[in-house]
């Protein structure tokens, strides 16, 4: 394995890129080697193209010298998907970080991939406009890494995940060939949708260098409400009520008993002790919000509601939701190890899903904390443990194995927001047929028949067994935030 670029290729990208536009000391790639999976990669260098013929020419002189290419935005992933290999270039998109156009009469906005998403939302918000997708990590996460892994947020119950709110996207193809797919249009009947395969793909397909982005009028007018419950099993049967009424919430959000008493004491939330808790929020024109707020308590109510109040004013919410974003972290400190997993199920299906969970954490005694997106069927399941205990290692093992047995059982899929990556790799030939997985690989190579895009990433290389050290180790600094 070479420990630097070869000397050409070394000349060729610094003539391209310009002065400090190709990084090659240690220290500085080292910054560029881990996400938010806490593992740690040193590439051979470190390129900052400035526009989308650059990218063209270094995928071209990548392609030559068959050198492996991992793009990289913010590093806020949390499976490992831009951790490079030691004998790859990273393409970090950091100074391709322009609003290009904002066209309000389109409801549209032009931009490059290394744009923060806080930043997009603040260009936007003189236009009354704004961009549904909202990880935890939007301040400080790129478009480019939110289109990579599909990344949704609360706000995706009612208005879509990142797939659902692109309209057209420029990329570079692992051949250096430039390719646009998709048109500033709501509606379009041409072709293959080549746009939102990309969406997703993590980098494996195309480099994104431009994208489209279909942008959403700021609701005038918004409330939130709390909805405690006795149990866990009564507020999931709720989530599934919630969302078989006519009114879509904009935010669902559920917290489970360790949720909780964590948002209460680490959070600093205003809340009594409880079995579970739905976050529900409802948006829109004050004319229509009064029913809209009603048709969601209604739902709310049931078996094991113990109240459902709304919030007294705008301060009490940001500091509910704050509580909420700050869960992940709030975590690292009940146990030595955490396994996060994103998992999704059909919402009708969601009560099945925790009451699973709840046995498997009974059947390995270990507790396994879940919150998240309940609307879309998207629970984050934390299996907290001990890497150094042995036995707590091999039953967190075994208790994760059978949560991805149950989501596979349930319908659902082992990612939600994610995405796939090195982590979840061996599971996606788990969940997906053989038939489904071939065309996966087909696509893969007629977009990049070298394989030099992101390598090792998504598709599992054929033939190779099952990775069991995928979970996260310790003693790496997590990024900050993470993409949930």
């Amino acid at each position: 394995m070479p420990d630097s670029l070869p000397a050409s290729l070394m000349q060729s990208l610094g003539t391209l890129l310009g002065p400090g536009g190709l990084l090659l000391d240690p220290a500085e790639r080292l910054a560029y080697g881990y996400d938010n999976s806490r593992r740690q990669g040193l590439p051979l260098a470190v390129a900052l193209p400035t526009n989308a013929a650059q990218v063209q020419d270094i995928v071209k002189l990548c392609r030559a010298a068959k050198l492996p290419i991992v793009a990289r935005g913010r590093g806020t992933n949390t499976t490992g998907a831009s951790v490079p290999g030691e004998d790859a270039l990273v393409v970090s998109f950091e100074r391709m970080n322009r609003v290009l156009a904002i066209r309000p009469g389109d409801r549209v906005a032009v931009v490059q991939p290394g744009l923060l998403n806080g930043d997009l939302q603040a260009a936007l918000a003189p236009h009354g406009l704004f961009w549904p997708p909202d990880p935890t990590s939007a301040a400080y996460c790129s478009i480019g890494g939110n289109l990579a892994c599909n990344a949704g947020g609360p706000r995706a119950v009612k208005y879509g995940a990142t797939r659902d709110n692109v309209l057209a996207i420029t990329a570079v193809t692992g051949t250096g060939d430039l390719v646009r797919f998709g048109a500033p249009t709501t509606k379009g009947a041409s072709g293959y949708d080549l746009s939102r395969l990309l969406i997703g793909s993590e980098g494996t397909l195309a480099l994104v260098v431009e994208a489209t982005l279909k942008l959403t009028p700021v609701a005038t007018h918004r409330r939130a409400l709390r909805a405690l419950y006795a149990d866990v099993d009564s507020a999931a049967a709720a989530v599934a009520r919630l969302m078989a009424q006519p009114v879509t919430p904009s935010m669902l959000e559920f917290m489970d008993d360790h949720c909780v008493r964590l948002a209460r004491e680490v959070g600093g939330a205003d809340l009594p002790p409880a079995g579970a808790l739905l976050m529900i929020e409802a948006d829109g024109d004050e004319a229509m919000l009064a029913h809209a707020v009603a048709a969601l308590a209604g739902a709310a109510q049931g078996e094991g509601c113990l109240e459902v109040t709304a919030a007294p004013d705008e301060a009490t919410r940001e500091k509910l939701w704050a509580a909420r974003k700050a869960l992940s972290r709030a975590l690292r400190t009940q146990a030595p190890g955490k396994m996060n997993e994103d998992v999704v199920v059909p919402v009708s299906r969601i009560p099945d899903l925790v009451a699973a969970v709840r046995g498997i954490a009974a059947a390995q005694s270990l507790p396994i904390v879940c919150f998240g997106h309940a609307g879309n069927g998207n629970l984050h399941v934390n299996i907290l443990y001990d890497p150094a205990d042995v036995s707590q290692a091999a039953r967190a093992e075994a208790a994760l194995e059978a949560v991805f047995d149950t989501v596979i059982a349930l319908d659902g899929q082992v990612s939600g927001e994610h995405g796939i990556g090195l982590v979840k790799r061996e599971l996606l030939a788990r969940a997906l047929s053989p038939q489904a997985m071939a065309l996966m690989r087909a696509i893969k190579a007629q977009f990049d028949p070298d394989g030099i895009l992101n390598p090792g990433k998504v598709l599992p290389p054929q033939g190779e067994p099952s990775l069991q050290a995928t979970r996260e180790p310790p003693g790496l600094p997590p990024t900050p935030g993470g993409a949930r």
